[in-house]
Protein backbone atom coordinates (compact mmCIF):
# COMPACT_ATOMS: atom_id res chain seq x y z
CA UNK A 1 0.00 0.00 0.00
CA UNK A 2 1.78 3.09 -1.26
CA UNK A 3 5.15 1.44 -1.71
CA UNK A 4 7.91 1.10 -4.29
CA UNK A 5 7.26 -2.62 -4.32
CA UNK A 6 4.04 -4.22 -3.20
CA UNK A 7 5.30 -6.60 -0.62
CA UNK A 8 6.42 -5.68 2.88
CA UNK A 9 5.00 -7.52 5.86
CA UNK A 10 5.30 -9.72 8.93
CA UNK A 11 2.65 -12.10 10.26
CA UNK A 12 2.34 -15.49 11.84
CA UNK A 13 3.03 -17.40 8.66
CA UNK A 14 3.97 -20.54 10.53
CA UNK A 15 1.60 -23.48 10.37
CA UNK A 16 2.89 -25.17 13.52
CA UNK A 17 1.99 -28.74 14.34
CA UNK A 18 0.64 -29.72 10.92
CA UNK A 19 2.04 -32.23 8.49
CA UNK A 20 3.50 -30.90 5.25
CA UNK A 21 1.81 -33.66 3.30
CA UNK A 22 -1.03 -32.13 1.31
CA UNK A 23 -0.42 -28.63 2.68
CA UNK A 24 2.59 -27.96 0.50
CA UNK A 25 3.48 -29.26 -2.92
CA UNK A 26 4.96 -32.70 -3.38
CA UNK A 27 8.51 -31.36 -3.62
CA UNK A 28 8.51 -30.84 0.14
CA UNK A 29 11.25 -28.40 1.10
CA UNK A 30 11.85 -28.80 4.81
CA UNK A 31 15.60 -28.38 4.33
CA UNK A 32 17.59 -30.75 6.49
CA UNK A 33 20.61 -28.52 6.91
CA UNK A 34 22.89 -31.46 5.97
CA UNK A 35 24.91 -29.19 3.70
CA UNK A 36 26.28 -27.21 6.60
CA UNK A 37 30.05 -27.18 6.68
CA UNK A 38 31.55 -28.71 9.80
CA UNK A 39 34.96 -27.07 9.51
CA UNK A 40 36.09 -25.09 6.48
CA UNK A 41 39.87 -24.73 6.15
CA UNK A 42 39.80 -21.05 5.28
CA UNK A 43 37.49 -18.04 5.28
CA UNK A 44 34.01 -18.86 4.03
CA UNK A 45 32.50 -16.51 1.46
CA UNK A 46 28.70 -16.36 1.48
CA UNK A 47 26.84 -14.78 -1.46
CA UNK A 48 24.08 -12.49 -0.14
CA UNK A 49 21.34 -10.93 -2.27
CA UNK A 50 19.27 -7.98 -1.09
CA UNK A 51 17.74 -4.69 -2.18
CA UNK A 52 17.45 -2.46 0.89
CA UNK A 53 19.37 0.77 1.33
CA UNK A 54 22.08 0.42 3.93
CA UNK A 55 22.76 -3.28 3.47
CA UNK A 56 26.05 -2.67 1.70
CA UNK A 57 27.24 -0.73 4.76
CA UNK A 58 26.10 -3.54 7.06
CA UNK A 59 27.99 -6.07 4.92
CA UNK A 60 31.16 -3.97 5.12
CA UNK A 61 30.82 -3.81 8.90
CA UNK A 62 30.26 -7.56 9.11
CA UNK A 63 33.31 -8.33 6.97
CA UNK A 64 35.46 -5.99 9.06
CA UNK A 65 34.35 -7.76 12.24
CA UNK A 66 34.83 -11.35 11.01
CA UNK A 67 37.89 -13.21 9.78
CA UNK A 68 36.38 -16.63 9.10
CA UNK A 69 33.15 -15.58 7.35
CA UNK A 70 32.84 -13.02 4.58
CA UNK A 71 29.72 -11.79 2.82
CA UNK A 72 29.65 -11.05 -0.91
CA UNK A 73 26.76 -8.66 -1.44
CA UNK A 74 24.76 -8.31 -4.65
CA UNK A 75 22.09 -5.61 -4.80
CA UNK A 76 18.90 -6.65 -6.57
CA UNK A 77 16.55 -4.03 -7.99
CA UNK A 78 13.54 -4.69 -5.77
CA UNK A 79 11.40 -7.26 -4.04
CA UNK A 80 9.65 -8.69 -7.09
CA UNK A 81 12.87 -8.87 -9.09
CA UNK A 82 14.33 -10.85 -6.21
CA UNK A 83 11.66 -13.56 -6.52
CA UNK A 84 12.28 -13.91 -10.26
CA UNK A 85 16.06 -14.04 -9.94
CA UNK A 86 15.94 -16.46 -7.04
CA UNK A 87 13.61 -18.74 -9.00
CA UNK A 88 16.12 -18.85 -11.86
CA UNK A 89 19.06 -19.37 -9.51
CA UNK A 90 17.39 -22.25 -7.68
CA UNK A 91 16.58 -23.96 -10.97
CA UNK A 92 20.17 -23.47 -12.15
CA UNK A 93 21.59 -24.80 -8.89
CA UNK A 94 23.49 -21.63 -8.02
CA UNK A 95 21.31 -19.90 -5.45
CA UNK A 96 23.06 -17.52 -3.05
CA UNK A 97 23.47 -18.56 0.57
CA UNK A 98 21.55 -15.61 2.01
CA UNK A 99 18.53 -13.81 0.60
CA UNK A 100 16.67 -10.74 1.79
CA UNK A 101 12.95 -11.43 1.62
CA UNK A 102 9.62 -10.97 3.39
CA UNK A 103 7.28 -13.28 5.22
CA UNK A 104 4.67 -13.91 2.57
CA UNK A 105 7.18 -15.75 0.41
CA UNK A 106 8.54 -18.12 3.06
CA UNK A 107 5.86 -20.82 2.69
CA UNK A 108 6.16 -20.69 -1.09
CA UNK A 109 9.93 -21.12 -1.04
CA UNK A 110 9.72 -23.93 1.52
CA UNK A 111 7.18 -25.73 -0.67
CA UNK A 112 9.67 -25.53 -3.55
CA UNK A 113 12.49 -27.02 -1.50
CA UNK A 114 14.55 -23.82 -1.81
CA UNK A 115 15.21 -23.09 1.88
CA UNK A 116 17.26 -24.74 4.61
CA UNK A 117 15.94 -25.55 8.06
CA UNK A 118 18.37 -23.64 10.30
CA UNK A 119 16.47 -24.16 13.55
CA UNK A 120 19.39 -25.81 15.33
CA UNK A 121 21.58 -22.78 14.67
CA UNK A 122 19.17 -19.99 15.65
CA UNK A 123 16.59 -21.34 18.12
CA UNK A 124 18.64 -20.34 21.15
CA UNK A 125 18.32 -16.69 20.09
CA UNK A 126 14.55 -16.56 19.65
CA UNK A 127 13.95 -14.62 22.89
CA UNK A 128 15.97 -11.73 21.49
CA UNK A 129 13.25 -11.15 18.90
CA UNK A 130 9.65 -9.99 18.83
CA UNK A 131 7.59 -13.19 19.04
CA UNK A 132 5.32 -12.37 16.13
CA UNK A 133 8.21 -11.43 13.88
CA UNK A 134 10.13 -14.57 14.84
CA UNK A 135 7.22 -16.64 13.54
CA UNK A 136 7.41 -14.89 10.18
CA UNK A 137 10.58 -16.81 9.29
CA UNK A 138 9.05 -20.16 10.26
CA UNK A 139 6.88 -22.85 8.72
CA UNK A 140 5.61 -25.62 11.00
CA UNK A 141 7.75 -24.27 13.80
CA UNK A 142 10.98 -24.69 11.81
CA UNK A 143 13.15 -21.65 11.11
CA UNK A 144 14.26 -20.98 7.56
CA UNK A 145 15.81 -17.59 8.24
CA UNK A 146 16.21 -14.80 10.76
CA UNK A 147 13.78 -11.86 10.99
CA UNK A 148 15.37 -8.51 10.19
CA UNK A 149 12.64 -5.98 10.89
CA UNK A 150 9.14 -5.32 12.08
CA UNK A 151 6.86 -2.76 10.51
CA UNK A 152 4.59 -0.57 12.61
CA UNK A 153 1.77 0.85 10.50
CA UNK A 154 0.16 4.27 10.69
CA UNK A 155 -1.09 7.21 8.65
CA UNK A 156 1.17 10.11 7.70
CA UNK A 157 -0.64 13.25 6.60
CA UNK A 158 0.00 16.82 5.50
CA UNK A 159 -0.72 19.05 8.48
CA UNK A 160 -0.80 22.27 6.43
CA UNK A 161 -3.33 20.86 3.97
CA UNK A 162 -5.57 19.49 6.72
CA UNK A 163 -5.42 22.76 8.64
CA UNK A 164 -6.17 24.80 5.54
CA UNK A 165 -9.43 22.96 4.97
CA UNK A 166 -10.32 22.62 8.68
CA UNK A 167 -9.87 18.85 8.82
CA UNK A 168 -8.66 16.58 11.60
CA UNK A 169 -6.66 13.41 11.12
CA UNK A 170 -9.22 10.66 10.33
CA UNK A 171 -9.63 8.04 13.05
CA UNK A 172 -12.03 5.78 11.11
CA UNK A 173 -12.39 4.80 7.48
CA UNK A 174 -15.70 6.69 7.36
CA UNK A 175 -13.90 9.84 8.48
CA UNK A 176 -11.14 9.11 5.97
CA UNK A 177 -13.65 9.01 3.11
CA UNK A 178 -15.43 12.14 4.38
CA UNK A 179 -12.13 14.03 4.50
CA UNK A 180 -11.35 12.79 1.01
CA UNK A 181 -14.57 14.28 -0.31
CA UNK A 182 -13.70 17.66 1.20
CA UNK A 183 -10.18 17.58 -0.22
CA UNK A 184 -11.46 16.59 -3.66
CA UNK A 185 -13.33 19.90 -3.90
CA UNK A 186 -9.95 21.63 -3.67
CA UNK A 187 -8.12 19.42 -6.15
CA UNK A 188 -6.37 17.28 -3.51
CA UNK A 189 -6.53 13.49 -3.29
CA UNK A 190 -6.73 11.72 0.07
CA UNK A 191 -4.59 8.74 -0.99
CA UNK A 192 -2.81 7.11 -3.93
CA UNK A 193 -3.76 3.73 -5.39
CA UNK A 194 -1.19 2.46 -7.87
CA UNK A 195 -2.67 0.24 -10.55
CA UNK A 196 -0.02 -2.43 -10.04
CA UNK A 197 -0.30 -2.61 -6.24
CA UNK A 198 -3.33 -4.44 -4.77
CA UNK A 199 -1.81 -4.50 -1.30
CA UNK A 200 -4.44 -1.99 -0.21
CA UNK A 201 -7.08 -4.68 -0.60
CA UNK A 202 -5.00 -7.17 1.32
CA UNK A 203 -4.22 -5.01 4.34
CA UNK A 204 -7.74 -3.62 4.70
CA UNK A 205 -9.09 -7.17 4.47
CA UNK A 206 -6.62 -8.33 7.09
CA UNK A 207 -7.56 -5.46 9.38
CA UNK A 208 -11.23 -6.39 9.00
CA UNK A 209 -10.55 -9.95 10.15
CA UNK A 210 -10.40 -11.68 6.78
CA UNK A 211 -8.41 -14.87 6.19
CA UNK A 212 -7.74 -15.54 2.53
CA UNK A 213 -5.79 -18.67 3.49
CA UNK A 214 -6.25 -20.85 6.55
CA UNK A 215 -5.42 -24.38 7.64
CA UNK A 216 -8.32 -26.79 8.01
CA UNK A 217 -7.08 -30.19 9.13
CA UNK A 218 -4.60 -31.33 6.49
CA UNK A 219 -5.94 -28.99 3.82
CA UNK A 220 -5.79 -25.33 2.94
CA UNK A 221 -9.02 -23.37 3.19
CA UNK A 222 -9.40 -20.46 0.75
CA UNK A 223 -11.88 -17.63 1.34
CA UNK A 224 -11.64 -14.32 -0.50
CA UNK A 225 -15.31 -13.50 0.11
CA UNK A 226 -15.63 -13.58 3.87
CA UNK A 227 -17.15 -10.71 5.84
CA UNK A 228 -13.80 -9.00 6.38
CA UNK A 229 -12.90 -8.99 2.71
CA UNK A 230 -16.31 -7.60 1.76
CA UNK A 231 -16.00 -4.88 4.41
CA UNK A 232 -12.65 -3.85 2.97
CA UNK A 233 -14.05 -3.93 -0.55
CA UNK A 234 -16.79 -1.50 0.42
CA UNK A 235 -14.31 1.09 1.74
CA UNK A 236 -12.03 0.82 -1.27
CA UNK A 237 -14.90 0.90 -3.74
CA UNK A 238 -16.26 4.12 -2.26
CA UNK A 239 -12.86 5.78 -2.55
CA UNK A 240 -12.55 4.70 -6.18
CA UNK A 241 -16.14 5.52 -7.16
CA UNK A 242 -15.79 9.04 -5.75
CA UNK A 243 -12.38 9.59 -7.37
CA UNK A 244 -10.74 10.36 -4.06
CA UNK A 245 -7.46 8.66 -5.01
CA UNK A 246 -4.51 9.59 -7.16
CA UNK A 247 -3.57 6.80 -9.55
CA UNK A 248 0.17 7.26 -9.84
CA UNK A 249 2.26 4.19 -10.61
CA UNK A 250 5.31 3.48 -8.54
CA UNK A 251 7.06 2.72 -11.79
CA UNK A 252 7.61 6.49 -11.82
CA UNK A 253 8.70 6.76 -8.22
CA UNK A 254 9.94 10.33 -8.64
CA UNK A 255 6.51 11.48 -9.84
CA UNK A 256 4.82 9.87 -6.84
CA UNK A 257 7.18 11.61 -4.45
CA UNK A 258 6.72 14.99 -6.19
CA UNK A 259 2.97 14.58 -5.87
CA UNK A 260 3.18 14.10 -2.10
CA UNK A 261 5.77 16.83 -1.73
CA UNK A 262 3.64 19.35 -3.61
CA UNK A 263 0.45 18.49 -1.71
CA UNK A 264 -1.35 16.73 -4.56
CA UNK A 265 -2.03 13.77 -2.26
CA UNK A 266 -2.46 14.40 1.46
CA UNK A 267 -2.06 11.05 3.25
CA UNK A 268 -0.34 7.68 3.10
CA UNK A 269 -0.92 4.53 5.15
CA UNK A 270 2.67 3.40 5.60
CA UNK A 271 5.37 2.09 7.90
CA UNK A 272 8.66 3.59 8.99
CA UNK A 273 10.65 2.20 6.05
CA UNK A 274 8.55 4.11 3.51
CA UNK A 275 9.37 7.38 5.23
CA UNK A 276 12.97 7.00 4.07
CA UNK A 277 11.99 7.82 0.48
CA UNK A 278 10.11 10.88 1.65
CA UNK A 279 13.11 12.11 3.65
CA UNK A 280 15.44 11.57 0.72
CA UNK A 281 13.25 13.09 -2.00
CA UNK A 282 11.16 15.91 -0.53
CA UNK A 283 12.26 19.51 -1.07
CA UNK A 284 9.10 21.49 -0.25
CA UNK A 285 7.18 19.85 2.58
CA UNK A 286 9.72 19.05 5.28
CA UNK A 287 8.22 19.70 8.70
CA UNK A 288 4.66 19.63 7.34
CA UNK A 289 3.86 16.00 8.08
CA UNK A 290 2.47 14.27 11.16
CA UNK A 291 1.56 10.72 12.15
CA UNK A 292 -1.82 9.43 13.30
CA UNK A 293 -3.02 5.89 14.04
CA UNK A 294 -4.18 3.63 11.22
CA UNK A 295 -7.92 4.32 10.66
CA UNK A 296 -10.29 1.80 12.20
CA UNK A 297 -13.58 0.41 11.00
CA UNK A 298 -16.45 2.21 12.77
CA UNK A 299 -17.13 0.82 16.22
CA UNK A 300 -14.05 -1.39 16.25
CA UNK A 301 -10.94 -1.21 18.40
CA UNK A 302 -7.58 -0.24 16.96
CA UNK A 303 -6.14 -3.00 14.82
CA UNK A 304 -3.06 -2.60 12.69
CA UNK A 305 -2.64 -4.86 9.66
CA UNK A 306 0.53 -6.92 9.56
CA UNK A 307 0.54 -7.25 5.84
CA UNK A 308 1.94 -5.86 2.69
CA UNK A 309 4.00 -2.77 3.22
CA UNK A 310 3.59 -3.14 6.94
CA UNK A 311 5.49 -6.37 7.30
CA UNK A 312 8.96 -6.95 8.46
CA UNK A 313 11.71 -8.65 6.56
CA UNK A 314 13.65 -11.87 6.90
CA UNK A 315 17.09 -13.06 5.86
CA UNK A 316 16.61 -16.55 4.45
CA UNK A 317 19.19 -19.34 4.11
CA UNK A 318 18.93 -21.44 0.96
CA UNK A 319 19.08 -25.21 0.77
CA UNK A 320 21.83 -24.99 -1.86
CA UNK A 321 24.15 -23.11 0.51
CA UNK A 322 27.13 -25.32 1.43
CA UNK A 323 27.80 -23.40 4.65
CA UNK A 324 24.39 -23.14 6.26
CA UNK A 325 25.65 -22.79 9.83
CA UNK A 326 27.87 -19.85 8.91
CA UNK A 327 25.02 -18.33 6.91
CA UNK A 328 22.74 -18.58 9.94
CA UNK A 329 25.38 -16.94 12.12
CA UNK A 330 25.76 -14.08 9.63
CA UNK A 331 22.00 -13.57 9.47
CA UNK A 332 21.79 -13.42 13.26
CA UNK A 333 24.60 -10.86 13.43
CA UNK A 334 22.96 -8.56 10.87
CA UNK A 335 19.70 -8.60 12.86
CA UNK A 336 21.18 -8.14 16.33
CA UNK A 337 24.43 -6.15 16.09
CA UNK A 338 23.74 -2.70 17.52
CA UNK A 339 25.58 -0.85 14.77
CA UNK A 340 23.92 -2.86 11.98
CA UNK A 341 20.47 -2.36 13.50
CA UNK A 342 20.97 1.40 13.83
CA UNK A 343 22.21 1.63 10.24
CA UNK A 344 19.09 -0.06 8.88
CA UNK A 345 16.71 1.76 11.24
CA UNK A 346 17.76 5.21 10.10
CA UNK A 347 15.85 6.67 7.12
CA UNK A 348 19.09 8.41 6.15
CA UNK A 349 21.67 5.61 6.30
CA UNK A 350 19.33 2.69 5.81
CA UNK A 351 15.77 1.83 4.99
CA UNK A 352 14.06 3.29 8.03
CA UNK A 353 13.01 -0.15 9.23
CA UNK A 354 12.15 -0.97 12.80
CA UNK A 355 14.26 -3.85 14.16
CA UNK A 356 12.79 -7.29 14.74
CA UNK A 357 14.20 -7.24 18.26
CA UNK A 358 12.07 -7.64 21.36
CA UNK A 359 13.22 -4.23 22.59
CA UNK A 360 12.63 -2.41 19.29
CA UNK A 361 10.88 0.52 21.01
CA UNK A 362 14.34 1.86 21.77
CA UNK A 363 14.89 2.39 18.04
CA UNK A 364 11.76 4.42 17.28
CA UNK A 365 13.69 7.68 17.40
CA UNK A 366 16.12 6.27 14.82
CA UNK A 367 13.39 5.16 12.44
CA UNK A 368 11.42 8.42 12.11
CA UNK A 369 12.63 11.79 10.89
CA UNK A 370 12.49 15.08 12.75
CA UNK A 371 13.31 16.75 9.43
CA UNK A 372 10.11 15.39 7.90
CA UNK A 373 7.87 15.69 10.96
CA UNK A 374 9.10 18.95 12.47
CA UNK A 375 7.19 19.85 15.63
CA UNK A 376 5.19 16.62 15.32
CA UNK A 377 8.31 14.46 15.74
CA UNK A 378 7.88 13.80 19.47
CA UNK A 379 4.14 12.89 19.29
CA UNK A 380 4.96 10.59 16.38
CA UNK A 381 7.04 8.33 18.62
CA UNK A 382 3.98 7.27 20.59
CA UNK A 383 1.98 6.59 17.41
CA UNK A 384 4.71 4.25 16.19
CA UNK A 385 5.08 2.48 19.54
CA UNK A 386 1.32 2.07 20.00
CA UNK A 387 0.94 0.56 16.55
CA UNK A 388 3.33 -2.25 17.44
CA UNK A 389 0.91 -3.33 20.18
CA UNK A 390 -2.14 -3.69 17.93
CA UNK A 391 -0.73 -5.72 15.03
CA UNK A 392 -2.75 -8.64 13.66
CA UNK A 393 -1.01 -11.94 14.32
CA UNK A 394 -3.21 -14.59 12.71
CA UNK A 395 -2.74 -13.95 8.98
CA UNK A 396 -1.40 -16.94 7.02
CA UNK A 397 0.32 -16.79 3.64
CA UNK A 398 -0.57 -19.61 1.27
CA UNK A 399 1.89 -21.84 -0.60
CA UNK A 400 1.06 -20.21 -3.96
CA UNK A 401 1.23 -16.63 -2.69
CA UNK A 402 3.56 -15.40 -5.44
CA UNK A 403 1.34 -16.69 -8.23
CA UNK A 404 -1.81 -15.57 -6.45
CA UNK A 405 -0.52 -12.06 -5.99
CA UNK A 406 0.43 -11.81 -9.66
CA UNK A 407 -3.14 -12.71 -10.61
CA UNK A 408 -4.45 -10.25 -8.04
CA UNK A 409 -2.36 -7.50 -9.63
CA UNK A 410 -3.96 -8.13 -13.01
CA UNK A 411 -7.45 -7.83 -11.56
CA UNK A 412 -6.57 -4.81 -9.42
CA UNK A 413 -5.54 -2.89 -12.55
CA UNK A 414 -9.06 -3.47 -13.90
CA UNK A 415 -10.55 -2.24 -10.62
CA UNK A 416 -8.47 0.94 -10.85
CA UNK A 417 -9.66 1.54 -14.43
CA UNK A 418 -13.26 0.89 -13.29
CA UNK A 419 -13.64 -2.10 -15.59
CA UNK A 420 -14.80 -4.20 -12.64
CA UNK A 421 -15.74 -3.85 -8.98
CA UNK A 422 -13.63 -4.94 -6.04
CA UNK A 423 -16.20 -7.64 -5.27
CA UNK A 424 -15.78 -8.97 -8.82
CA UNK A 425 -12.07 -9.29 -8.22
CA UNK A 426 -12.59 -11.13 -4.94
CA UNK A 427 -14.97 -13.59 -6.59
CA UNK A 428 -12.44 -14.24 -9.34
CA UNK A 429 -9.60 -14.74 -6.86
CA UNK A 430 -11.66 -17.26 -4.92
CA UNK A 431 -12.18 -19.43 -7.99
CA UNK A 432 -8.67 -18.90 -9.36
CA UNK A 433 -6.82 -19.69 -6.13
CA UNK A 434 -8.70 -22.91 -5.42
CA UNK A 435 -8.03 -24.06 -8.97
CA UNK A 436 -4.36 -23.07 -8.77
CA UNK A 437 -3.74 -24.95 -5.53
CA UNK A 438 -5.41 -28.07 -6.89
CA UNK A 439 -3.27 -27.89 -10.03
CA UNK A 440 -0.20 -27.99 -7.78
CA UNK A 441 -1.39 -31.14 -6.06
CA UNK A 442 -2.16 -29.28 -2.85
CA UNK A 443 -5.17 -30.27 -0.77
CA UNK A 444 -7.63 -27.37 -0.69
CA UNK A 445 -11.12 -26.50 0.46
CA UNK A 446 -13.06 -23.47 -0.74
Amino acid sequence: MNSTSPRRRFARAAVAGLALTGLLSACGGSGSGDKASSGPSGPVTLPFWGWANGQDAVVKAFNAAHKDIKLKYTKVTDQLTMQKQLTNAVKAGNAPCLVQNTAEYVTTWVSQGALADISRYVSADRDRFNAGVWASAQVQGKSYGVPTSSAPAFTIYRTDVFQKYHLKAPTTWDEFIAAGKVLKKHGVKITNYAGEDPSTLEVLSMQAGAHWYAIDGNSWKVDFQDAGSLKAAQVIQEIIDNDLDSKLSFADYAAVQRNYDSGGTATRQISTWQMAGMVQNFTKSDGKWALSPWPTYPGEAAKTPAGTNQSGGVTLVTQQCTHQQQAAEAALWMSTDTGAVKTMASPTTGNGVMPALADSDAYVAEAISDKLLGTDYEPAKKVVTDSLNTVTSDWVFGPDWTAMFTELQTGWAKVMSKEQKVTDLLAHMQEWTVKDLKSRGISVKG
